[in-house]
């Protein structure tokens, strides 16, 4: 069994055009993700995955391994899985397939292990989500941020851009949780996720994950404590970003 780690990126994002190349604090976001990814995990085989030419450039320069796949693949998913077909010799079913979004700059260890411990630990859970207390009101309000709910053992029922769960006022007693940009998978269950279409809740919410819920299977959450969380969903997002990443313990260290 293998723990492999993927970074799907493209340039085509319809919120922020370019967005994995985009400087921060002197380096392109993709270059912060691929470097905290690569020293928080003693990975089996990391790489990017990406569609298109400028990415695969930046990252053959930068001497980051790095998989062409097809530009047809609208969810982030189904272009891991791709990805991951073409680094493997030969698939195993048990192996731990990690989807780490390209725009996490500031993803540090325990989110990363956060997602992979609970699949080396029990059997059972085929996939994980990193879920990510979420602090404060304007964030809970937020439709780039997808809210997470789940059930009391911790397995996801839907994911919405929404203010979820309903509340008149908001407290962080709700125990409202983001999905943070991190997902572990046994192979046989993104297997199976790719061969299922788009569904209905996927495309409303606009998040593959309830492809997952709308077909009768489960991820698991993946929480870590409650503490500031960064991760780029728009232009707006890089002035908090480069603010925090000056104080981050692994800003320096790649």
């Amino acid at each position: 069994m293998k723990t492999i780690g993927i970074i799907p990126a493209r340039m085509g994002s319809s919120r922020f055009p370019g967005k994995p190349l985009y400087d921060i604090a002197g380096k392109p976001m993709l270059e912060h993700v691929y470097a905290r990814a690569n020293i928080s995990f003693g990975w089996d085989f990391l790489c990017i995955a990406t569609c298109d030419e400028e990415i695969r450039n930046f990252a053959e320069t930068a001497g980051f391994p790095v998989i062409m796949t097809a530009n047809t693949h609208t969810r982030a998913l189904d272009r891991v899985a791709e990805a991951y077909l073409n680094v493997t010799e030969r698939a195993n079913k048990r192996d731990i397939v990690v989807c780490v979004q390209g725009d996490e700059p500031l993803l540090a260890k325990d989110t990363i292990t956060a997602v992979i411990n609970p699949l080396l630990e029990n059997q059972n859970i085929d996939g994980t989500m990193l879920a990510v207390p979420i602090l404060d009101e304007k964030l809970f309000r937020d439709p780039n941020i997808v809210k997470i709910v789940h059930d009391i053992n911790g397995r996801v029922l839907y994911t919405s851009r929404q203010p979820i769960p309903h509340c008149k006022i908001f407290s962080q007693n709700i125990g409202a949780k983001r999905v943070g940009g991190i997902f572990g998978f046994r192979w046989e269950f993104l297997e199976w996720f790719t061969t299922l279409p788009e569904s209905p809740l996927e495309q409303v919410e606009s998040c593959d994950s309830n492809r997952i819920c709308d077909n009768g299977r489960f991820q698991q959450i993946a929480p870590i404590k409650p503490r500031p969380y960064f991760s780029v969903d728009s232009p707006s997002d890089i002035e908090s970003v480069e603010a925090a990443i000056i104080n981050d313990p692994l800003w320096g260290t790649y």
